[in-house]
């Protein structure tokens, strides 16, 4: 079985000092390996060949076979790490919570101290003595752990 620790220590040496950031290591049954990163503007082809020349450098596939794939953190996949939630600051996102609500808003603020985030929401309210609902700004502060997936929203106009 592979060393998911190594392995995990492994492409963090081959991300340090470049914009890279790791999101998810996976090894699933029949050690197939699947290595996400993203960074703050793209990933490309180049980077994950890089990571990939590390891995097979320091896992020799005569001792142990494997399969890898290592790409970047899809665009509609939830967020895992809290570098995607800094990335996609001021960007559309959908947010499925625990209990059940999902909200589309602003990912607005992204928090130093702990692992919450805000979303900004609009909401029509209808208020007394007019004829017209209005459109509010709301701010809702949650946490990873209260939600089932955060994501960015992808809109078509």
């Amino acid at each position: 079985m592979i060393d998911k620790d190594l392995l995990i220590t492994t492409v963090n040496s081959a991300i340090e000092g470049t914009p890279l950031f790791l999101v998810d290591v996976e090894v699933r049954p029949g050690n197939s390996i699947v290595v996400e990163v993203d960074s703050q503007d793209s990933v490309d082809i180049d980077q994950c060949v890089a990571i990939t020349r590390a891995i097979e450098d320091k896992f020799d596939r005569d001792v142990e076979d494997y399969e890898l794939e290592v790409g970047s953190a899809g665009l509609t996949s939830p967020f895992k790490v809290r570098g995607q939630y800094l990335k996609n600051l001021g960007n559309p996102v959908e947010v499925l919570t625990l209990d059940g609500r999902k909200l589309k808003g602003t990912l607005s603020a992204v928090s130093d101290t702990d692992d919450s985030f805000t979303l900004t929401t609009t909401a029509k309210v209808k208020e007394p003595g007019k004829k017209k609902p209005v459109e509010v700004e709301q701010t809702t502060t949650l946490t990873p752990a209260e939600c089932k997936y955060v994501k960015y929203l992808i809109e078509f106009k």
